[in-house]
């Protein structure tokens, strides 16, 4: 189990860091990845780009985002829906929350994110042009994260004395069945099925720079009121993704990521359909702290190369307030 990096000694008058440290403190903090699906709420877990994802936080800190986001293309709301030629439009908007967790002395954190997004455009379902506008909540997401090695559970008095080197972590997260659905229609923004998608990662910081990957998989349950009643069954959807961040300082890093998602063919009504994935997104994520509590990031992302469908492009912009914890 790694070792709680050990307090400085200070003397009396150093106890209590002036406010000027304090905010250069703070404003060092990592800004974490909070808002990392909304860029995503409207599609498959596999095509989600996250850098950092198992930095270490320091315990007690709330995290609360707002943000929007706008895709456009060949992308579906659910990868399982039999959609061809889709032309679809998503804006989305992302409500999240996110708590820093002291897990058997691991740091860890738990978070829940609810999208509301209006959808437009056409596709071709079952050979038959058909166009859509919605507006509604998707799926909202649950997740808990621990970081097993390399990132103790540490109060943010504590946190200024830690150096990351390797960190090993793991998560899993489940979306339920809550979002908008008709099952008259061919397109919606939520499911109505059950996902679970266990991941594990590592990150790899080499000052300035920090390097990570995960892989994960996503299992889905059976949707059995698809468009008038059909049953629509997906294979496990699986995925891998690098990303390679830049530290400017003082909470400000730039970041670089990829992607690459495959598996997840549809069955319909017993009937197997030749639509299993096989496609990479390349993506670039900027932090830029505002002060000790608020932060933006800015993320955009484009399909590189797609054997089905979730042809799109992506731009997002996530405003975060954190608070609690000492801060």
């Amino acid at each position: 189990m790694p070792q709680r990096p050990q307090a400085r000694q200070v003397v009396p008058s150093m106890a209590m860091p002036s406010r000027a440290r304090r905010l250069r403190t703070h404003g060092a903090l990592p800004l974490l990845t909070a808002a990392f699906v909304l860029m995503h709420a409207a599609k498959p877990h596999a095509q989600e780009l996250e850098p950092r994802a198992y930095s270490n936080l320091p315990m007690g800190l709330n995290f609360l985002a707002v943000g929007y986001a706008h895709s456009q293309g060949g992308l579906s709301t659910d990868a399982s829906a039999p959609l061809e030629d889709a032309h679809l439009s998503i804006d989305s908007g992302l409500f999240a929350y996110v708590r820093a967790l002291d897990l058997w002395g691991h740091s860890g954190k738990f978070d829940v994110i609810a999208p509301y997004s209006d959808l437009s455009g056409s596709a071709v379902v079952a050979g038959q042009t058909r166009e859509r506008r919605v507006e509604g909540f998707g799926d909202p997401r649950f997740r808990l994260s621990i970081n097993f090695y390399g990132a103790p559970a540490l109060p943010l008095t504590e946190y200024p004395a830690y150096k990351p080197d390797l960190i090993l972590g793991a998560s899993v997260q489940v979306s339920p069945p809550w979002g908008q659905y008709d099952p008259s229609r061919a397109v919606n923004l939520g499911t109505h099925r059950w996902s679970i998608k266990p991941d594990v990662g590592f990150s790899k910081a080499y000052a300035p720079f920090t390097f990570d990957f995960t892989a994960g998989v996503t299992f889905f349950s059976r949707n059995d009121d698809y468009f008038g009643g059909q049953e629509v069954d997906q294979s496990a959807l699986y995925s891998t993704q690098a990303n390679l961040s830049y530290d400017f300082g003082r909470g400000v890093w730039v970041s670089a990521g990829a992607t690459y998602y495959w598996g997840g063919r549809t069955t319909v009504d017993g009937i197997e359909r030749d639509d299993a994935l096989s496609n990479s997104r390349f993506g670039l994520t900027v932090a830029l702290p505002l002060d000790r509590y608020y932060s933006l990031k800015l993320s955009a992302s484009n399909g590189v190369s797609t054997r089905t469908g979730t042809s799109f492009e992506t731009v997002g912009l996530v405003l975060q307030y954190r608070w609690g914890g000492g801060l």
